[in-house]
């Protein structure tokens, strides 16, 4: 199994949840922990770079906050020294049932025990409505999708690229899949387009403490310079959850006071459906939102 930072791998194989044979580091291979800043306003980030580069790197800073800032959320200093972006991205669930080994579907089990009443799902997903219900838990996933970036993946049969919006898998439809990654493959660099790069850009992340946390609910809001808008939601899917294209294309359009953003989040979270413990999540999504919205809207 290849390896950059191993601060999810390594909890992994202690959990016996991966039982690699080798292990291959990638973090010496030319390229791959570098951060390329282009002249036309894009960017190429390796696939081993430390999320503390990203978080702490002046021109990450300028051109994509929102990225910068979600990745300075993660975890403590030492795992985001550790830690690299495409083993952020590539992380397992956080489920309880799953990393305890307990019977459920991605375990080989027949059912979802979080979806009973009694389940322990207070932090598990209010989105997707399939039969997992697991959350995503990368910070810098949620940034990178409202940035609109792509994914270079490759693997023995070359190199191919994946808008990140289509990266991740459905995880609640398909418990056997998290990523597009086919056996073999691996993230090579995260690219980002010169149309993200600038405007307006939020983030913020609602933890249960005040750090070194997972996000219960997150958001990351840009406003490109060409007027369009991307809304994402973090700690509410299996994957980075952007908000439906009419309520960003309203968002948009400008001219919004209070009211107007309330409307939009309610809009935004009507197809949320908790479970029996977190449909606080659908509050705090919504207090999220109204926040965002006003902090990106235009004049």
């Amino acid at each position: 199994m290849a390896i950059g930072g191993g601060t999810d791998l390594l909890v992994l194989i202690k959990e016996g949840l991966a039982r690699p044979e080798a292990l291959v580091d990638l973090r010496r291979i030319p390229g791959y922990r570098g951060i390329e800043l282009k002249q036309d306003g894009s960017g190429r980030i390796g696939a081993a770079v430390a999320i503390s580069a990203l978080a702490g790197h002046a021109g990450v800073r300028d051109r994509w906050p929102a990225l910068a800032e979600a990745c300075g959320s993660v975890g403590t200093p030492a795992l985001r020294n550790m830690g690299t972006i495409a083993g952020n991205l590539c992380q397992r669930p956080r489920c309880w049932y799953f990393r305890r080994g307990i019977d459920c579907l991605r375990n080989g089990g027949s059912r979802c025990p979080a979806a009973d009443a009694d389940g322990e799902n207070q932090y598990l997903a209010i989105f997707a409505g399939g039969v997992c219900h697991v959350v995503h838990p990368s910070d810098p996933a949620v940034a990178l999708t409202a940035l609109d970036a792509r994914v270079e993946i490759v693997g023995g049969g070359g190199t191919r690229t994946a808008p990140i919006g289509q990266f991740f898998a459905d995880a609640s439809r398909d418990h056997a899949r998290e990523t597009v990654l086919e056996s073999g493959e691996m993230i090579a660099a995260i690219e980002l387009p010169p149309e993200s790069s600038g405007g307006a850009q939020y983030w913020r992340k609602v933890m249960q403490r005040g750090a070194w946390d997972f996000a219960l609910v997150s958001v990351a809001a840009a406003r490109r310079r060409d007027g369009d808008v991307r809304l994402v939601l973090g700690g509410v899917a299996g994957f980075p959850w952007r908000v439906d294209q009419s309520v960003e294309e309203d968002v948009a359009s400008g001219g919004l006071d209070a009211g107007d953003a309330a409307t939009l989040a309610e809009r935004a979270l009507y197809d949320a459906r908790p479970l029996s413990k977190n449909a606080y999540k659908v509050h705090i999504a919504g207090s999220l939102l109204r926040s965002a919205i006003m902090e990106i809207a235009a004049p």
